[in-house]
């Protein structure tokens, strides 16, 4: 099935921000080997996955509101305002596309969205014991995603708080 790419129209249908196309043009310029030795089907699943991803974890944070209730992405989006700018509402920004590109490739590496069970204070494996500390994250935080899609975000980023001055 050929990935359906959203073109900033709001299709219904849309699976990810990137084609498999300018991803392979993004990675080819950072050198990304990983990336390339992925078939056609393989980087369309992933850009599908990272998507998926971004939807879950940027979703609830980003700025201004859908263009249309059957859009099947958060982007294309209207009254997205960033610094002195306001972001055209037809348009996917460059940093949505490769923010996806980016959890694409991570998505090699192993699942997204993995299930999280309790914390683990204390490991042992073998004579090698591991103690985490209180609190520890479990799950993956993925700061150059994070650092890309900032300015697209509510309060400017995730794990940031939005001072007003009034």
């Amino acid at each position: 099935m050929a990935l359906i790419v959203e073109d900033g129209t709001g299709k219904p249908d849309a699976e990810a921000y990137i084609s498999v196309a300018d991803a392979d043009a993004y990675f080819a310029a950072r050198g990304d080997d990983a990336w390339a030795a992925l078939d056609t089907t393989g980087k369309e699943q992933a850009l599908r996955k990272g998507s998926d991803y971004m939807a879950a974890v940027y979703g609830p944070q980003w700025k201004g509101e859908r263009v249309s209730a059957t859009q099947a992405l958060d982007w294309p989006r209207k009254c997205v305002r960033v610094g002195c700018f306001d972001l055209p509402s037809t348009a996917i920004p460059q940093a949505v596309a490769r923010a996806n590109a980016e959890m694409a490739v991570r998505s090699i590496g192993g699942d997204l969205q993995a299930d999280q069970s309790s914390q683990v204070k204390q490991e042992t494996v073998g004579p090698i014991t591991v103690v985490y500390s209180d609190g520890a994250r479990q799950g993956v935080k993925y700061a150059a995603v994070d650092g890309l899609l900032g300015a697209l975000l509510r309060g400017g980023g995730a794990g940031s708080v939005q001072v007003v001055r009034a």
